[in-house]
């Protein structure tokens, strides 16, 4: 697949440069360009976004017994419409599609967007499209950690986990970026953090998108933008409301970039030129106090969770479902311990603990993902109203997989409530610090735009405030 990605790269940085050919930085420069603009930078800063990824993952799985969940606020909100969407559209040629445009396409319009703006000269955007997965995969963390939501595919009867059916995809993302977590979707708010960048870009220069030109390119985000809105759903992953809190954290990183790149980049004077004491505690103050409003709702989100997180379901199956919890790769020291309760009146659920390579053995996307019939020897039945412990799971080095079926011969469906406990450090103190840059950024474009709305300038203007008044002079 990353041989692909560089494949392709050339290609599509050709293809959309074809109308503007004078722009192209010549191969022999491309070293030179490198160093000149500093974009050894953006090298470190994506390897710093996989650290802060592996950290946040680690976080997720283990915070849930303190955070619990809001699926079924949103499934109460939106019904089973994306169900409909799944039925009424799949066959095996487009799953097989969008499995590989969820996959594939999304890594590759991250990576090659970086190259094509760096190809054609534009440093800003280059500058910008970077910040843009690194910032608002760090904007997402709170809601990823405090307002978890299960995916649709383990909480609507009958939804199929399309993109966990085939053995490799499942086992892929079950290891590197397990779908236990949906609000919101970053397949979302990262394409569309871009397009916001590059309208806002654009705009600053007085010129409309369709003037611009890269405006092929931004079509070509644009659509693929669309088209992974439509696959989200439709793959069992994300609820409809993950577009729009998409869109929203999309939003607020491209702000944020858009205004704090300039300053960045020394385009006004050295990077803190104009920070006076006056100024550093304004802002101390002004955004300090939206970051503990928001701190207080994440604490506040805890204790209702706290009071109410036994009254609901975190998983429902239909006749014949076979869903799966992640159970992950644990650390020296660490244990797990798995806890299912049936909370129906009438039916019993089985239940397994299988390593996820296992697991992949008996997946047949064909037939509908895991086979149960191969693995169902294995499984614990777990009667109505019943409590069932998996006691220290402590395999290292292994990704495991709950899998919970319900018999074919049921008549409705069944409500089951799980727990995963792992052993180890306090992981709610360590998930409050991950969520405070993400809570300063929202507090920093909020500031921002008022700052601009009071002195009476345009809100995609993104001089520094201490070259405002030079600014003036200067028109």
């Amino acid at each position: 697949m990353m041989g692909l990605i560089f494949f392709l790269t050339p290609i599509i940085c050709w293809l959309f440069s074809r109308n503007h050919t004078e722009s192209r930085v010549p191969l022999k420069r491309t070293f030179n360009e490198m160093w000149d603009k500093k974009y050894y930078l953006h090298v470190m800063g994506y390897l710093a976004i996989f650290i802060w990824k592996k950290v946040t993952d680690g976080l997720n799985e283990p915070i849930k017994t303190s955070t619990g969940h809001y699926t079924d606020w949103v499934h109460g909100l939106e019904g089973e419409l994306v169900l409909w969407v799944q039925n009424t559209f799949q066959n095996v040629v487009f799953t097989d599609i969008l499995n590989f445009h969820y996959l594939f396409i999304y890594l590759f319009l991250i990576y090659v967007t970086t190259i094509y703006y760096m190809y054609t000269g534009e440093r800003d955007l280059t500058d910008k499209v970077t910040l843009n997965y690194l910032l608002i995969y760090a904007l997402a963390v709170p809601y990823y950690l405090f307002f978890n939501v299960e995916v649709t595919s383990s909480y609507i009867p009958g939804m199929d986990a399309l993109l966990y059916e085939d053995p490799w995809y499942g086992y892929f993302y079950a290891s590197h970026d397990p779908l236990d977590n949906c609000v919101p979707s970053l397949h979302i708010a990262i394409p569309f953090g871009i397009l916001a960048l590059n309208w806002l870009h654009v705009r600053e220069q007085g010129i409309s998108i369709k003037e611009w030109k890269h405006y092929r390119y931004h079509q070509f985000i644009l659509w693929n933008t669309v088209l992974f809105a439509f696959a989200i759903l439709y793959l069992g992953i994300h609820w409809i409301i993950d577009i729009p809190l998409g869109i929203f954290i999309g939003g607020i990183g491209a702000l944020f970039i858009h205004h704090i790149q300039p300053r960045l980049r020394n385009d006004f004077g050295a990077t803190f030129k104009g920070f006076t004491k006056g100024k550093t505690g304004q802002h101390a103050v002004v955004e300090g106090i939206i970051v503990l409003l928001l701190f207080s709702v994440l604490l506040g989100s805890m204790a209702y969770q706290e009071d109410t997180m036994n009254e609901r379901a975190s998983m429902r199956l239909g006749p014949g479902d076979s869903n799966i919890d992640i159970i992950q790769e644990l650390v020296p020291g660490q244990e797990a311990i798995f806890t299912l309760t049936n909370m129906d009146e009438d039916y019993p659920v089985e239940v397994l603990i299988i390593e996820l390579e296992n697991a992949t053995l008996a997946m047949d996307k064909d037939d509908g993902g895991i086979v149960w019939s191969q693995i169902s020897d294995q499984a614990i039945s777990v009667g109505p109203g019943e409590t069932h412990r998996f006691e220290a799971i402590d395999a290292l080095d292994f990704w495991h997989l709950a899998v919970v079926h319900l018999n074919d011969s049921a008549e409705g469906e069944v409500s089951v409530q799980i727990t995963v406990e792992y052993t180890g450090e306090d992981l709610v103190a360590k998930s409050l610090w991950m969520s405070l840059p993400s809570l300063w950024m929202t507090g920093w474009v909020i500031h921002r735009l008022v700052r601009l709305n009071m002195d009476g300038r345009n809100w995609i203007d993104s001089t520094p405030s201490h070259a405002w008044n030079t600014a003036d002079e200067s028109e």
